[in-house]
């Protein structure tokens, strides 16, 4: 049997009519950049999310970037995250002119660990940016209680996490501003590109709506040097539709974990767990097994699709060898990079394709 790591012509077959109407209604409509379609979805996910403001972006990436300008960081400040996540949350404090400082995982939740997080702070120091990795969200608590202890600001890099919760408030909702991506793959994605801002601040939402249009309020009249950075009508139309599936979908990829908990337990692999208080919504279903490598291969000759999230942690990217930073530095990050392997999971797996995934582990490793 073979399956797929993930697909989406699955998810087409069943909404495909769906997305078609929403497509021909803007289209017909003649307007294509921001409008009423963009405005709906904003306020659509305002609403689920529990924040006063919800702003479109072309992606996930501009999110970051566009968040951290908002709250006045640039050159000569500080930002600490971490190093395992994808590339972009350390890039766009690059690109900023701020410098990525780096602080090492929790190896159960693979995200950023806040007992470590206070020795990185400095005088430069002016945010915070953890990521709720694979879904699960970050210790904000804990990270939210030293923030404010240093006069810190908070963003979240939700990109995974659309709909996660943590102690009855949804990602997004617990920092200064939330950073969502709508690439194709996400749980929430779009049929191309895009991003959205979360904030419950006023300033802060005004800011990224200006940085995203140029800095322009008015036709021709620019008070700050922006950039273009838009969520187009057809994509906000399409992801308005999945919207209204997303609480399924998720429920559903918490049935397909579980189900993998369950097919794997007295397995010798760590599965994901979910913390007291959290909600996971599995964007990876992601294990530790032992002799990772072979495992893939294994399954791989089996039809059976897995990925590596994320193979080289960023302090050890050729882009960063200026920071200094060399193996060891961060224990945890390097672990579990070497470690861990990504399953199949998505809405549309069957039980029989979990069952014959688990089944190919557990044979592969006896």
């Amino acid at each position: 049997m073979s399956i797929p790591f993930f697909n989406l012509t699955r998810q087409y077959q069943t909404i495909g009519a769906e997305l078609e109407q929403a497509a021909r209604e803007v289209l017909a409509s003649g307007q294509y950049v921001l409008g009423s379609r963009v405005a709906g979805f904003e306020r659509q996910c305002a609403e689920l999310l529990g924040v006063k403001h919800a702003v479109g972006v072309a992606s996930g990436t501009d999110a970051l970037a566009l968040s951290l300008r908002a709250l006045g960081i640039g050159s000569g400040d500080e930002v600490i995250t971490t190093p395992f996540t994808f590339f972009a949350t350390a890039e766009m404090i690059s690109a900023v002119g701020a410098k990525p400082v780096f602080v090492d995982i929790q190896p159960d939740t693979f995200n950023l660990d806040p007992s470590r997080v206070e020795s990185a702070i400095t005088t430069r120091t002016k945010a915070l940016l953890p990521v709720h990795l694979f879904g699960l969200c970050a210790n904000m608590i804990e990270l939210n209680g030293l923030a404010t202890k240093h006069g810190l600001r908070v963003i979240e890099d939700a990109a995974q996490a659309f709909g996660a919760m943590y102690l009855g408030k949804r990602a997004g909702a617990l920092g200064q501003a939330g950073c969502f991506s709508f690439f194709p793959t996400k749980n929430l994605g779009a049929c191309g590109d895009g991003g959205l801002v979360t904030t419950n601040d006023d300033t802060i939402a005004d800011q990224v709506r200006l940085l995203a249009g140029h800095g322009s309020r008015a036709h021709y009249q620019h008070e700050a040097i922006g950039c273009c950075s838009r969520l187009d009508a057809l994509q906000a139309a399409l992801l308005t539709v999945k919207l209204r599936h997303l609480e399924a979908w998720n429920q559903r990829r918490s049935a397909v974990a579980a189900r993998y908990r369950e097919a794997l337990a007295g397995v010798e692999v760590v599965t994901p767990g979910e913390p007291e208080g959290t909600t996971h919504i599995f964007h990876q279903f992601t294990i530790r097994p032992p002799r990772r490598d072979r495992l893939a291969l294994a399954l791989q000759q089996r039809g059976i699709g897995t990925m590596i999230y994320y193979p080289i942690p960023i302090h050890l990217q050729e882009a960063y060898k200026f920071l200094g930073h060399r193996p060891g530095d961060f224990p945890e990050s390097e672990r579990a990079a070497a470690e861990v392997l990504s399953l199949p999971i998505f809405p549309e797996l069957t039980d029989v394709e979990v069952d014959e995934v688990s089944a190919a582990i557990r044979t592969a490793l006896r």
